[in-house]
């Protein structure tokens, strides 16, 4: 006859069979890793150190938009905060989205002297100071 039988080779080594499927797994993860997990950790790693460093004074923004000033830490989980002259509410910590500015005691007292200027690079070969 014409055709020949047609036998099945023998499969070598299905351990790369194996390894070629998995690597597109594997990388998909990683990707996932670097652009969506990896950002979510350090943010909320950023918002809980705001959170912790929260003092009187510091003006805010709470994740419903209201505006206001800290008045008072109450404890880890609760701030006393001003949102109208004369108008306090309690609201939990974690719920503060944006610290707005932190005021510097130590600067706020030296506000009549200015600020020292630097000479720059020229204003140091020069000797000024």
């Amino acid at each position: 006859m014409f055709i020949s039988e047609a036998w099945a080779q023998a499969g070598g080594g299905g351990g790369g069979d194996m390894f070629t499927a998995m690597l597109p797994l594997v990388l998909i993860f990683a990707v996932f890793y670097f652009l969506l997990i990896r950002p979510q950790q350090k943010k909320v790693k950023v918002h809980q150190q705001m959170i912790a460093g929260l003092r009187r004074g510091d003006k805010i923004i709470t994740a419903g938009g209201v505006y206001g000033t800290v008045t008072k830490v109450l404890n880890e989980a609760e701030a006393m905060v001003e949102i109208a002259e004369g108008v306090r509410v309690r609201i939990a910590r974690s719920t503060i989205a944006t610290l707005l500015t932190k005021p510097d005691p130590a600067r706020a007292a030296n506000d009549s002297q200015p600020a020292p200027q630097s000479g720059g690079l020229i204003g140091k070969f020069l000797g000024r100071k």
